[in-house]
């Protein structure tokens, strides 16, 4: 069956695999109705507070350089989001990468003077990277996959799996 490609679809889709993530690792969330760049509220077992998350998600890789290169998959968001972490999602896979709002500004290799920013790679392989390690391909952002980041940024989360 084909993913949908309905915006809002999208979004939902990809709050509610972050939440079903989470919970597999025994972490609490809930959605929030309101747009104000903040989508889930986390909060882990023995946690002293609540954490933020805005969620970024995309059905399926396309081809970059206007539809012609190679495969990959990318998120905008405001420089200035209140979240203190970034949840990007790929529908397809079923695949969730968490940074924190300074690794991802810090990671995007595009900036609008408008205060947005885009964080991109590639999910083809076969790129070839230049020696600074340009352009991000899938493998460089392994270490921020939910599984290895939310024993880090939710440190009292214990593996139900």
């Amino acid at each position: 069956m084909p993913l949908t490609r309905n915006p809002l679809h999208i979004g939902a889709g990809g709050e509610l695999l972050v939440q079903y993530q989470l919970l597999k690792l025994g972490i609490d969330s809930a959605r929030l109705t309101t747009d104000a760049g903040i989508d889930l509220v986390v909060y882990a077992p023995g946690a002293q507070e609540a954490t933020t998350v805005q969620v970024k998600a995309v059905d399926r890789a396309t081809p970059a350089g206007g539809g012609k290169g190679k495969m990959a998959i990318g998120w905008s968001f405001r420089d200035d989001t209140p979240a203190q972490v970034l949840a990007f999602v790929l529908l397809e896979r079923d695949l969730v990468w968490l940074f924190t709002r300074e690794q991802a500004r810090a990671a995007a290799q595009q900036h609008t003077d408008s205060g947005v920013r885009r964080l991109y790679w590639y999910t083809d392989l076969t790129i070839r990277q230049r020696a600074d390690g340009t352009p991000l391909i899938e493998t460089d952002v392994t270490r921020y996959l939910l599984e290895q980041q939310a024993q880090i940024l939710f440190p009292s989360a214990h593996t139900h799996l």
